[in-house]
């Protein structure tokens, strides 16, 4: 995350959290991301200095004017108007981020092999709160060499029970008594 991301991401968040629409505009804005991601073509096209600033303001205003927040509106334009519309989806991380904070929110990632059952989530984010002190939202991604088991990354800490993490445990164990014992001869 860069310079803009966290001054432009946190300025609306600050907004937003002002007004008490945050989690409105978070809603939106995680919309507009994926509409944005879907569709590269339409964040070329909005950032073509060819096009009159006016015409792109007016794409905007049609695609988003009555379906997003007006600050949220705003904002976009604003990206626009400064040329710097693909900082978008790290301006939503920024936000994200900010929101998650001030509601003792925690992301988690847990991958695995398998897709884990609605019950194996639930267990897990319990157990994830229970550990954290705070509400977490789960990901999940599923990675087959991984093998079995799970891996779980939440606030920047990684807990590793796959049995590729196991295996690679061992192997790193084993490379040290080998090192330890030619070291020795």
């Amino acid at each position: 995350m860069n310079r803009l991301d966290r001054l432009y991401g946190g300025s609306l968040y600050d907004l937003a959290a002002q007004e008490g629409m945050g989690e409105v505009i978070l809603e939106q804005m995680e919309q507009i991301r994926v509409l944005f991601r879907d569709n590269p073509d339409y964040v070329r096209l909005l950032s073509q200095p060819a096009i009159p600033l006016s015409e792109r303001k007016a794409l905007i205003d049609g695609a988003f004017g009555h379906r997003a927040e007006p600050y949220l509106v705003n904002f976009l334009k604003l990206l626009c108007d400064r040329r710097i519309l693909r900082e978008y989806p790290g301006c939503c991380d920024e936000f994200v981020r900010r929101y998650n904070r001030d509601h003792g929110i925690a992301m988690a990632t847990v991958t695995s092999a398998v897709p884990l059952r609605e019950e194996q989530m639930e267990a897990l984010r319990k157990k994830l709160e229970k550990i954290s002190n705070k509400t977490v939202r789960l990901k999940q991604i599923l990675d087959p060499s991984v093998l079995g088991g799970l891996r779980v990354e939440l606030e920047g800490k990684r807990l590793d029970g796959t049995v590729k993490g196991r295996l690679e445990s061992v192997s790193e164990k084993l490379n040290e008594i080998k090192d330890g014992t030619e070291t020795c001869n």
